[in-house]
């Protein structure tokens, strides 16, 4: 059976759900932040199956996440090294870290911590408006509509409901 692809999606969540596929993906970069670059290192670090991790690393190479390295000639043989994409990805991997950290977590606290080197500090991710810099929370967000969502499926009836396009805005405060 085919899984669905959310590659055209007018949604970033669902484009970048369609790149991740699985949960091996956000693990096998995981590694890649630890230091992993060989694939009998991941191998070994995650107990995955050799052609599940292959096809894994092929995908994000082609989604443009890693590259590809030859290390050694003969026989030749490959190291994955996070790209700027890639690297870009590790927020993604602190916010689940700090969820995790904060419903999964058992009595003894978190089982890994990130450093800050350029404040010697331990940290956690926290996602912070661009704009005024204080933390995003979903009582304080509302969706809407960027630049790049399909005009034509602005006229849908759910489409509108969903992003409440035909709701009154609501009256200023005194």
């Amino acid at each position: 059976m085919r899984r669905t692809s959310f590659a055209n999606w007018p949604c970033s969540i669902a484009r970048t759900i369609d790149v991740l596929g699985d949960w091996w993906t956000p693990l096998v970069l995981r590694e890649c932040f630890y230091g992993v670059r060989r694939f009998d290192e991941f191998q070994q670090q995650l107990g995955i199956a050799r052609n599940t991790l292959s096809d894994r690393l092929k995908r994000l190479v082609e989604v443009g996440l890693l590259e590809k390295r030859v290390y050694e000639t003969q026989p030749v043989r490959h190291e994955y090294v996070l790209t700027a994409s890639g690297r870009d990805f590790f927020p993604v991997l602190a916010a689940l870290n700090a969820w995790g950290d904060r419903h999964l977590a058992d009595q003894d606290g978190p089982p890994i911590v990130f450093h800050h080197t350029a404040c010697d500090h331990d940290g956690e991710a926290e996602v912070v408006c661009t704009h005024c810099r204080a933390p995003l929370h979903a009582d304080d967000v509302v969706p809407r509509p960027g630049p790049g969502y399909p005009a034509r499926l602005l006229t849908r009836p759910d489409v509108r409901a969903r992003f409440h396009l035909d709701d009154p805005a609501p009256a200023p405060e005194s």
